[in-house]
């Protein structure tokens, strides 16, 4: 496993029509690209992830395990405007030698795969065996298996959609208030909005989970408890927890990014770019998922050309595509196993 960094430095457009004359990624990739370079496993991380998929991920990626490195070359990049490498708004910005801050030219998600495509390029990459990514990460699975039709055999978007809903705007659009609620959020300082951050992943949190979760995990011992409640207690230290390791600016600028995300935006319509997609295709969603319902990943399902559709019923809700190894890999195993099959018959005919 290495983690490395990919520096770009030609002038790089984004969609808001700011102009950045260099960028740079970190990416971690894990394996080797093998001879034919037909085993590329490219993983896209979501929201606060980072690009180490064996870390996050432990069930699917690693030794003996769905997506091996002794079988596959995995690359996972981690999202521009993260905190874990890739250019943020804590970097300084080259015209003016101070930290970008508030003024970061975010990167919608259709930003991060042009910005990955040079990587793609640099790492001799002609083709990807299999794209995987849930919520965010499949957000930018589906715009970069649209924009490059031909370069996937197989996609697998995870509890994910074509376009960001308005329950989920607006989700996002109360965890940016609160870290705008903070009184040193207008600081140009690296800690600055740091308490509205514990806030606004507190209410991430009611979204990501369920209510069975809270009620089973969370529930008191004594009928007794008017004050100091395991879920308000829980609720403080997740707070806490990211704010270890994580930074307000980044998280209030990746929450626009997902806001922004919709295929149908300059193009035909929605419907219409899905049908682009070339790859063979498995959806999964996951049933009791609040933030980003089945109803989502079935309509993806039955408007890609022969996508396949699996529901997983998780007591994690949308976190469940964290959490839910087992029926993932099962359900991918299967999938990749029956196009392989089919891939041999074709050979023989």
């Amino acid at each position: 496993m290495s983690l490395e960094i990919f520096k770009y430095e030609k002038p790089f457009r984004l969609e808001s029509g700011a102009l950045l004359n260099e960028y740079h990624l970190a990416y971690t990739t894990l394996g080797e690209l093998n001879e034919t370079k037909d085993n590329v496993v490219w993983i896209f991380h979501a929201l606060t992830a980072n690009s180490n998929a064996a870390e996050w991920w432990p069930g699917l990626v690693g030794e003996g395990k769905l997506f091996d490195p002794a079988k596959y070359f995995i690359v996972c990049v981690n999202m521009p405007g993260s905190a874990y490498g890739s250019i943020s708004p804590l970097d300084k910005n080259p015209l003016t030698g101070e930290s970008y801050y508030h003024a970061f030219p975010w990167f919608t998600t259709r930003d991060m795969i042009r910005a990955y495509q040079p990587l793609r390029e640099a790492l001799g990459i002609r083709k990807i065996h299999v794209g995987i990514g849930g919520s965010m990460g499949g957000q930018q699975l589906l715009e970069w298996a649209i924009e490059e039709p031909y370069l996937f055999e197989h996609i697998i978007p995870i509890a994910t959609n074509a376009y960001h809903s308005a329950w989920g705007v607006a989700f996002n659009a109360s965890q940016r208030m609160a870290i705008e609620a903070d009184v040193t959020w207008k600081e140009q300082k690296d800690d600055a909005g740091i308490e509205g951050l514990k806030v606004a992943r507190s209410i991430a949190l009611l979204s990501y989970r369920h209510y069975e979760v809270y009620g089973i995990s969370q529930i008191e011992d004594s009928n007794e408890v008017t004050d100091d409640f395991k879920s308000e207690s829980y609720q403080r230290y997740q707070g806490q927890k990211l704010a270890n390791r994580f930074n307000a600016f980044s998280y209030y600028f990746l929450s626009k990014a997902m806001d922004a995300h919709n295929i149908g935006r300059h193009r035909q319509s929605i419907e219409l770019s899905l049908k682009e997609i070339k790859a063979r295709t498995l959806v999964i969603g996951i049933s009791n998922d609040i933030l980003f319902p089945l109803e989502e990943q079935r309509f993806l399902a039955s408007t890609i050309n022969g996508a396949a559709f699996k529901a997983i019923d998780s007591f994690y809700g949308h976190d469940g595509f964290l959490l839910e190894y087992e029926i993932i890999t099962k359900s991918i195993s299967s999938f990749l196993k029956q196009h392989s099959k089919e891939d041999s018959e074709k050979q023989l005919a």
